[in-house]
């Protein structure tokens, strides 16, 4: 399904990786999503990856031993953005890959990103999310975008190392997005836009962003929101201060203040009032992504366990060969089983144009706690040493907080699930 421009485009930025330059760049792969075409699925339930997603996995998990793990730590104790990191990301194929192949991209269902945020993630989640942030703001613009504005706006994702936002959240409407202030006005055929913006992934490195903003004050928010694609560049747009985290420090953090900025009606991304649809619309794709990522530093976490508990001794022999150690290694490998099988149904779901809105929230809420759980019984089985910053544990512990928070916090996944548990059950 790839472009044959794609294909040699893709092909010349091959030599980056030494190490995977066996492997075909991923825009020379098919676009193989986890449907009955691709592996059978119409003859009965499988759970294998067909040669190309195989090959995709391979792909990443290269980049991340090459490129992100040996240069993890001095991101998260500089809190320097991975520019270069992301431009070789890019240059292989590993940015922005929602984006069809019409307008560039590689048009890869949500599987298949899937596989690739899991074991960007492996390596350090502050740089995936970086990465992933594209994927975020990106969401919106193919769900409702016309083709002036994919040509204009994922084009050039794919014609450059370029990254964009998602701007929805604010300083006091996070979980409660309808609480949003940020107002945008009609004044002829254009738009203006005051407001704050908060929490914005990307924030200080965005050429574009998509941004929600209230364009009725009664209306209800089902109705009162519209989307707009904003740039980066635009007069009256002021970046705040990247914020210094608990985790994920790699990733660029703002707030964001649009005061008088000026958006043509062009940029209004679907019908006005369906700004709030759109915006969440986006999360049926994004947080199956979310939860394979914590999926990924879940997995860290049990392989770094696993392989001190073989090594460390006590009492004559290794920790694990304890069975208090031998459990908990248990328990997180269940955990990190359960967790991805959880992402690839939710993504195959969205993949076969099923709604997926309930496995995406079970998903990103168990993932996501998976994740905490499994770096906190790994510093627990370090001990002292899980403690201190030159083991890789404390780190893995403190970026996975954030997996409970945003894309919605795990309160809310466990709203939109017992909702929709109670609805169907009513209903039937």
């Amino acid at each position: 399904m790839f472009a044959k421009s794609a294909l040699s485009s893709a092909m010349r930025r091959s030599s980056v990786l030494a190490a995977a330059s066996a492997a075909r760049p991923v825009a020379a792969l098919r676009s193989a999503r986890f449907s009955s075409e691709a592996s059978g699925l119409a003859e009965g339930i499988g759970f294998g990856l067909s040669a190309d997603q195989k090959e995709l996995q391979d792909l990443a998990r290269k980049f991340t031993a090459n490129e992100i793990i040996p240069n993890a730590a001095h991101h998260d104790r500089t809190g320097e953005y991975p520019t270069e990191i992301l431009k070789k990301a890019w240059e292989v194929g590993l940015l922005n890959l929602h984006v069809p192949t019409e307008y560039g991209g590689p048009g890869l269902g949500v599987l298949d990103c899937a596989i690739v945020s899991e074991e960007l993630a492996y390596g350090c989640t502050g740089i995936q999310t970086a990465a992933e942030a594209n994927g975020l703001a990106e969401a919106p613009v193919i769900l409702a975008g016309n083709d002036f504005q994919k040509k204009k706006y994922l084009g050039r994702m794919a014609e450059e190392p370029l990254m964009c936002a998602y701007c929805v959240t604010e300083p006091g409407a996070g979980s409660d997005v309808a609480g949003a202030k940020t107002k945008a006005v009609k004044k002829g055929d254009k738009w203006v836009i005051n407001g704050n913006k908060m929490w914005i992934t990307n924030g200080g490195k965005a050429n574009w962003y998509f941004v929600l903003a209230r364009t009725d004050d009664t209306a209800s928010a089902g109705k009162g929101f519209t989307g707009f694609i904003v740039d980066g560049n635009s007069p009256g747009i002021t970046v705040g201060k990247k914020e210094i985290n608990m985790g994920q420090r790699a990733s660029d953090t703002r707030g964001i203040t649009f005061e008088e900025v000026v958006v043509p009606d062009e940029n209004r991304l679907g019908p006005v009032g369906a700004g709030f649809k759109i915006a969440m619309g986006a999360f049926d794709t994004t947080r199956p992504l979310v939860a394979a990522a914590a999926t990924g530093l879940a997995r860290r976490a049990l392989e770094e366990a696993t392989k001190y508990a073989i090594e460390r001794k006590t009492m004559g022999k290794p920790i694990a060969e304890h069975q208090a150690i031998a459990f908990m290694l248990a328990d997180m490998a269940i955990g990190v089983e359960a967790a991805r099988n959880l992402v690839w149904k939710a993504a195959w779901l969205r993949d076969n144009g099923h709604r997926n809105t309930y496995y995406a929230s079970m998903a990103k809420a168990y993932a996501s706690e998976v994740a905490n759980k499994n770096a906190a019984d790994a510093v627990q089985i370090f001990g002292g040493n899980g403690f201190n910053s030159e083991y890789p544990v404390e780190k893995l512990m403190r970026d996975a907080k954030i997996f409970m928070i945003y894309e919605g916090t795990s309160q809310i996944q466990r709203l939109i699930i017992s909702r929709t548990l109670i609805d169907s059950a009513k209903s039937s």
